[in-house]
């Protein structure tokens, strides 16, 4: 696995992140809507990624939080790193603390009291969007690298907590956007309704033409929207990048 990936206007560093770079982060961070958003929120940054392409494609304030230090540490550096090190704030953080972080400071539960200050800043305002690449495996085998096992499983953040921390921190005409496994759309459909959010735009995600969906990108907002569910298909039948997926991405990969 590279130490480093290189994209047009960033660069990856990833040799202390459980999770690498992937096409899932590629897929949010280019499909969320972002453009015109003032605040972003990126749950469980990993390397930072989304975040950065988030920055590419706006002019955000953006906060990146993680629970692991050392993907903390990373994303950090490498948003230093990039044009956009500025407005990029990175926090070691747990999305349910967010969402519970006022019980959380009074019973200075936090793993982490240098966070609280920063934690509570974060609650005192509202996000135009969040976005979150979530740990999706249930019941699965676990990976005996904890870092590793903590990104991928929802031990760690359930779509439903995920949800409701969304709920709470979203802006009234704020956005949550998702990548997740195309089996899951049902749950997560589900714990974002019990959570006042509701579905504006879906993607299904296809490896290759012809053969079955893979992923799901989601978007859900307190009123909803009538909409079309969309298919992109990331490979053609000879294996070739569509124009799709070429149009969707082509921002950020240094050979499209």
């Amino acid at each position: 696995m590279k130490h480093s990936f290189t994209f047009k206007q960033f660069e990856i560093r990833q040799e202390r992140c459980a999770m690498k770079v992937g096409t899932d982060g590629v897929l949010l961070g280019a499909w969320a809507h972002v453009a015109h958003c003032q605040r972003i929120l990126d749950m469980g940054t990993g390397t930072g990624l989304v975040a950065l392409m988030a920055a590419q494609r706006s002019k955000a304030d953006i906060i990146a939080i993680d629970l692991d230090a050392d993907a903390v540490a990373q994303a950090a550096e490498n948003a230093a790193l990039s044009p956009w090190g500025s407005r990029i704030q990175v926090l070691e953080a747990d999305a349910r603390e967010v969402y519970n972080s006022e019980s959380s400071i009074l019973n200075s539960e936090l793993t982490h009291p240098e966070a609280i200050c920063q934690l509570s800043t974060v609650n005192c305002q509202l996000f135009d969007a969040i976005l979150c690449n979530p740990p999706f495996f249930e019941n699965s085998l676990k990976c005996p690298d904890s870092a590793r096992t903590m990104a991928r499983h929802t031990d760690t953040l359930s779509f439903d907590e995920l949800a409701r921390s969304a709920a709470r921190l979203l802006s009234p005409e704020g956005e949550l956007s998702v990548v997740i496994p195309y089996d899951r759309a049902h749950d997560m459909t589900v714990s974002a309704a019990c959570n006042g959010l509701f579905a504006t735009r879906q993607t299904v995600v296809v490896p290759v033409e012809g053969s079955k969906p893979k992923r799901i990108l989601m978007a859900f907002t307190r009123k909803g929207a009538p909409h079309t569910i969309t298919t992109l298909y990331i490979h053609d039948a000879e294996r070739q990048y569509t124009p799709a997926y070429v149009s969707l991405v082509g921002d950020f990969y240094l050979k499209m």
